[in-house]
């Protein structure tokens, strides 16, 4: 399937998230973790576009940004979207002051905890989602960076870590692993 992605708001409030009448109350599908894992990139990657900005400096990411993603070759500025991507502000390191990151949890967490939109959470953190209980997809980025062993290894680590099952190997560098994501996205959609 292929998307024409179109990038729809920032929000940081919940007073700014994109109302249900206007998206036509698509499936929304986040994206979060730590700050400069890769997340923007990935987003990226699977759109086949530079729609979420990249930046190697940790932190770029303040808002929660929306981009809507239609079917077919164009997006028509009032026709339904399929999907909507949220690219969430990274946590942990980065430099921005803390009275920047400090507000973060007053849009972060309503967010996450209570978007009736929210169908599912591409993170590498999951043990708050879990706690709610999202749906949620442990995704590991970056992984070009390590060969067969290695990967191995740290892909165990991960499941041992966060209790699951399944961790989804994924480089938005080298594409790999990304078609393995698709499928898992389109499950939201409902018809």
């Amino acid at each position: 399937m292929r998307f024409v992605p179109k990038f729809l708001l920032s929000a940081m409030s919940p007073d700014h998230f994109p109302d249900a009448s206007r998206t036509f109350d698509a499936p929304e599908v986040a994206f979060l973790g730590r700050s400069n894992v890769g997340k923007s990139s990935l987003i990226n990657t699977l759109l086949g576009s530079k729609e979420a900005k990249v930046s190697s400096t940790p932190g770029r990411t303040r808002a929660i940004n929306f981009f809507a993603l239609h079917d077919g070759t164009e997006a028509k500025f009032n026709a339904r979207p399929s999907l909507i991507f949220a690219d969430l502000p990274g946590y942990g390191y980065a430099k921005i002051s803390k009275s920047i990151s400090a507000e973060w949890p007053t849009f972060i967490e309503p967010y996450l905890a209570e978007r009736e939109q929210l169908a599912l959470c591409i993170c590498l953190v999951i043990h708050a989602l879990q706690a709610m209980q999202r749906p949620h997809l442990v995704v590991g980025t970056k992984s070009d960076r390590l060969g067969g062993n290695q990967l191995t290894k740290s892909i165990a680590a991960l499941k041992q870590a966060h209790g699951v099952d399944r961790v989804l190997p994924v480089s938005s560098k080298s594409v790999g692993g990304v078609k393995a994501l698709w499928p898992e996205i389109l499950n939201v959609i409902q018809d």
